[in-house]
């Protein structure tokens, strides 16, 4: 997938979104990538420092304050003596016609004050990968939050890339809200 056109700095990216994000907007491209998955990437700006939030961020079983369909996010014992963050998360998502609850047990690469990857170990997806971006931005911080997710059960990515466009900008919104607060 091509973000290029989001990243304001990056070739291709514009001053009108630059001007959007310095006001709080939140930028989000949601596109399929196969038949049966989604992929989104969504951007906000936040006046305050890398640091600052990199603290609050990895505190990942406070990720239920910041995406409300999380209703565990909980940090597990390494697998082996190399160590690694690993995280164990459920959550649930309603649809027009069912819900559907999922369960994933992520590996977490951290490079510290700049990207948390996310890579699923196991769980209710055949595939799912996210990485959280954070750089230096204007008066504060761009965070770029990419997903990319395949679910197990058969959805249409239709589906999925409606459930991306609508559920990111609100996630972001609340991630947004409680990092403002330091407390949510």
């Amino acid at each position: 997938m091509n973000i290029s056109s989001n990243y304001p700095d990056a070739p291709g990216g514009t001053k009108a979104k630059r001007k959007a994000l310095e006001q709080g907007k939140i930028l989000v491209e949601a596109k399929p990538h196969r038949t049966s998955d989604g992929t989104a990437v969504a951007q906000m700006h936040l006046p305050s420092r890398r640091n600052h939030l990199w603290q609050q961020l990895t505190d990942y079983p406070r990720w239920v304050e910041y995406f409300p369909n999380l209703t565990v996010s909980r940090v597990l014992p390494p697998r082996d003596r190399q160590g690694g963050k690993r995280i164990h998360q459920v959550g649930c998502k309603n649809f027009i016609l069912f819900s559907a609850q999922v369960e994933i047990y992520l590996q977490v690469t951290e490079i510290p004050s700049r990207q948390i990857q996310f890579r699923l170990e196991s769980g209710t997806f055949e595939n799912f990968s996210a990485d959280l971006d954070l750089e230096d931005y204007s008066d504060g911080t761009l965070i770029t939050y990419s997903v990319q997710a395949t679910p197990y059960f058969p959805i249409p990515a239709v589906f999925i890339q409606q459930a991306l466009q609508l559920e990111m900008p609100k996630n972001m919104q609340q991630m947004r809200l409680c990092l403002s607060r330091d407390n949510c």
